[in-house]
Formats: C-alpha cells, sequence, structure tokens
C-alpha cells in the first residue's frame, strides 16, 4: 500500500523507506561501535595512555555530551530546513562526523610526547563525540516523523535494529581481522567470533518482532529476552570460573549469543521513544521529537560512559593494568588509522543513502522556540520519559561495559588470577546484575498498545 493512501498520520510505508531510514544506524554504528569497543584499548594499547587518563577522558567528554545534547535538540526542534527538519543534518552533519572519524587514530600520534598524545586524544574524542551528535539526534527524530502507526514503528525499529546489528557485528568481528590483515599476521577466529557472535539473534529475532510481540506482549517479550541473556551470563562465569575457556569454546559462543538475547533489549528501548513523543504531544499539543530524541541520546550515552570509565579505572586499582600487560590485539597504528577510515567512509555513504530514502510525514515546528526549562519541564513531566531514559542507561551500561574487555575473555588463560577475576566481573557478573534491573524498570513502564492507540487516534481527531 502506498503512504499517499493512508489514513492522516497513520502511513504505511515502502520496504525502500524502511531499509533508507535503517542504513543511517547502521553508518553510525560503524563509527560508535568503534568508540565503544576500540578506543579505550587503542589510547591504552597503541598509544600507552594511562588508563586512569583515559577513563577521566570518557566520562569528561560524555559529562560534555549531557550538556551539549540538549542544546543541539532545541536547535533542531526550533528549526525547518530545507531540505527535511531533520535529513538535512544526516548530509551536512555527516561530512565532518566522516573527518572526525579518521582523525581519532592518526598514525603518527604514536611518535608524539605523551603531554602531545593527551592534548591529541582530548580534542580528538571531544570533537568526535559532538559532531555525532548533531548526526544521531535529528537521525532518531526521523522515525517519530515518519508514522504515527504503531506496526509501522515496530517495523521500522526492527528494520533499524537490525541494520545497527550488520554495523555492529562488522566492527566487533571486523575490526581484529581487519587489524590482522594489515599487519599480515593469523586471524584469531575465535577471538573474532566471540566478540561479534552475541550479534547473531538480532537477525532472528529483530525481524520476528511483530509475531513475538503478538505472542508473548510487549513487556512479555522483553522478560523472555532478559532472562535468557542472564542464563548466558551465568554460564560464562561458570565456564571462566571452573573450567578451560579454549576447550570450551562451543558453549562458550552459544552462551555468548545468549548475552546477546538479553542485551538486545536496548535495542529494543528505541522503538518506546516514538511512544514517549506520542505521549508528550498529547499533553502539549507539541511533538518534541528532537528534544525527546537528545535527552535519549543523553542517557544512552550516560549508560555508555559510565561502563567507559569505570573499565580501565577499576582494572587499574585492581592491578590489571590495559597500557602494561600483553595486548590482545595488534598494536601497529597504521593499521588502526586504516580499519577506522575504511568504515568512516562506507558509513558516509549509507548516511547519502538514508537522507534520499527517508521521508518525513509528521513534523511541527513550535510557534516560539522551545526553552531549556520547557525541555527539563517536560522531562520533569513525563513519568514515561524518566523511565524509558532509566532503562536506556542501565541497559547500555551492561552492553558497553564488557566491550572492550570481550577480546580478552577467549585470552583468560593468559592471565594472572587477579587479571582474570577482573575479565570475569567485567565481561559476566556485572551485566547480568544490571539486566535484572532493567526488568524491574519494564515493569514499571505504564503505555500499553492500546492506551498508545486511544492517544494517536485523539491526536488527529483534535486535527479535525
Amino acid at each position: 500500500m502506498n503512504e499517499t493512501n493512508n489514513t492522516s498520520g497513520f502511513y504505511r510505508l515502502s520496504w525502500l523507506q524502511r531499509i533508507g531510514f535503517g542504513s543511517g544506524d547502521l553508518a553510525q554504528n560503524l563509527i560508535f561501535q568503534t568508540v565503544a569497543c576500540y578506543l579505550m584499548l587503542y589510547l591504552t594499547t597503541v598509544l600507552k595512555i594511562n588508563p586512569a587518563f583515559v577513563s577521566g577522558l570518557i566520562l569528561s567528554v560524555r559529562l560534555l555530551d549531557c550538556f551539549w545534547s540538549p542544546v543541539v535538540g532545541r536547535y533542531i526542534d526550533n528549526r525547518n530546513p530545507k531540505l527535511g527538519k531533520y535529513r538535512t543534518y544526516l548530509l551536512y552533519g555527516g561530512i565532518p562526523l566522516t573527518v572526525a572519524a579518521c582523525l581519532l587514530m592518526l598514525p603518527q600520534a604514536a611518535t608524539w610526547s605523551m603531554g602531545m598524545k593527551l592534548v591529541y586524544a582530548t580534542v580528538s574524542y571531544t570533537l568526535l563525540s559532538m559532531i555525532y551528535s548533531v548526526v544521531n539526534i535529528p537521525y532518531g527524530s526521523i522515525m517519530a516523523s515518519m508514522t504515527r502507526d504503531n506496526d509501522e514503528v515496530l517495523i521500522l525499529t526492527s528494520t533499524r535494529m537490525v541494520c545497527a546489528n550488520i554495523g555492529q557485528i562488522v566492527v566487533q568481528a571486523g575490526f581484529p581481522i581487519g587489524l590482522a590483515m594489515v599487519v599480515h599476521t593469523a586471524i584469531d577466529w575465535n577471538q573474532a567470533t566471540f566478540m561479534a557472535i552475541g550479534t547473531i539473534p538480532a537477525f532472528i529475532i529483530l525481524p520476528s518482532l511483530p509475531i513475538l510481540k503478538r505472542w508473548f506482549g510487549k513487556k512479555g517479550l522483553y522478560y523472555l529476552l532478559l532472562s535468557v541473556g542472564f542464563v548466558g551470563f551465568t554460564i560464562l562465569f561458570t565456564i571462566g570460573k571452573f573450567f578451560d575457556v579454549e576447550s570450551s569454546n562451543t558453549i562458550v559462543q552459544i552462551a555468548k549469543v545468549m548475552t546477546g538475547v538479553g542485551l538486545l533489549v536496548g535495542s529494543l528501548m528505541w522503538a518506546l521513544v516514538p511512544e514517549v513523543i506520542t505521549e508528550a504531544e498529547y499533553r502539549t499539543g507539541n511533538r518534541p521529537a528532537a528534544t525527546v530524541n537528545a535527552l535519549a541520546g543523553v542517557a544512552f550515552k550516560a549508560g555508555f560512559s559510565i561502563a567507559g570509565w569505570i573499565t580501565p579505572l577499576v582494572m587499574g586499582m585492581i592491578g590489571f593494568n590495559l597500557a602494561s600487560e600483553q595486548s590482545a590485539l595488534p598494536t601497529d597504528p597504521v593499521a588502526w588509522f586504516t580499519v577506522t577510515c575504511i568504515f568512516a567512509v562506507v558509513g558516509f555513504v549509507l548516511l547519502l543513502f538514508c537522507f534520499l530514502g527517508s521521508k518525513e510525514n509528521i513534523t511541527t515546528t513550535p510557534e516560539k522556540p522551545v526553552s531549556y526549562g520547557e525541555m527539563f519541564a517536560e522531562f520533569k513531566a513525563n513519568k514515561c520519559l524518566q523511565l524509558v531514559l532509566s532503562i536506556f542507561v542501565v541497559v547500555f551500561l551492561a552492553s558497553f561495559i564488557s566491550a572492550p574487555v570481550n577480546a580478552y575473555y577467549t585470552k583468560l588463560a593468559n592471565y594472572s588470577d587477579v587479571a582474570q577475576n577482573a575479565i570475569l566481573w567485567f565481561t559476566c557478573i556485572i551485566p547480568a546484575a544490571l539486566l535484572v534491573v532493567v526488568g524491574f524498570l519494564i515493569y514499571k513502564y505504564p503505555l500499553t498498545d492500546e492506551r498508545l492507540d486511544e492517544i494517536n487516534k485523539e491526536i488527529e481527531a483534535r486535527k479535525g
């Protein structure tokens, strides 16, 4: 069915539009996953920067982003560019984002003094983070502008997250493979597989979301996924603590797939963002898509930043110094730069495809500019938003707290008892506990699909 033949607001979308939109998440994940999984390792094992400094840098940049993201969201919500209220920024933000990603791992930096390395790491990472928000916030807002139809939003979310997980698996498995190819060393397939195999469930579960949701209900599906993930983390801990990881490779990989099932809830949380935006429109008359996505982005990055801050700091405190221990990956700076640039350039091409393939059907620009006070008044008034942001923080903390350490799990026997315990805490115990917290927060979320349909219909009725 063509979108022009639908009831106002409840648009049906073509697969070209769905895939075009999803390609934007694939593009961004080629850069974001590189930062999330490998930047800490690059700074500590290639540039040999003290993990405590790296921990502080990640936390500082993310705190800056807590102020920067609302600025970006407010700017976007209050403007309506000719090329599209949100799509415009995919084009104009994509170019500097690509350049900043390439500059993040300059090979020359490895030869500089430690003082210059610290300045370089601070400036390059800060700029990349700020530019990333200029692309990511409006991109998230596009989904809420394409349709009000709950089923279509679910399909869009599924498509988007499948594309995001393609980016994730390409980076998590492709980065160590790419490094090995550039330096002409043997590829550690067990390590590459373990880094990426947790993404596999996304390609099975996400396309089946409409069916699974009918079978289990929205919350029931979340509880099921979280339970499978918890069991997977338990198995990984048991093997790492009492058995040899290398000789148990098959069950280790199966358990890693199970953990990916649980962490997939983080991807599904993006489907709740349009619900929160709609609830805000119902109460206020404005549809603050960029503002809500900015706050969601802050929460998402808060989970990522807490993980990036805690991991190197605590590991250093207990005696596992990533800068001085044997690295789990090659440390040739040219190889790191080459692989990063390839991902960045491919990502820009995909952003162009997203720009051309996405269509904005539902957008509003406030009659007067949205103030920062109004933004945080909305946060205070919107209980659904508060819960969703809390879920974002916890589930992405669970996802990213283990990401850099995963490269060490398959080589667990190579490290001391202290290091092994640290690796197990960050790859198994902490993520498992956080999944339990996510389940409790989901239990508190009040918006049912039935209530959301009533809200959407009333909004359209108000427009006559």
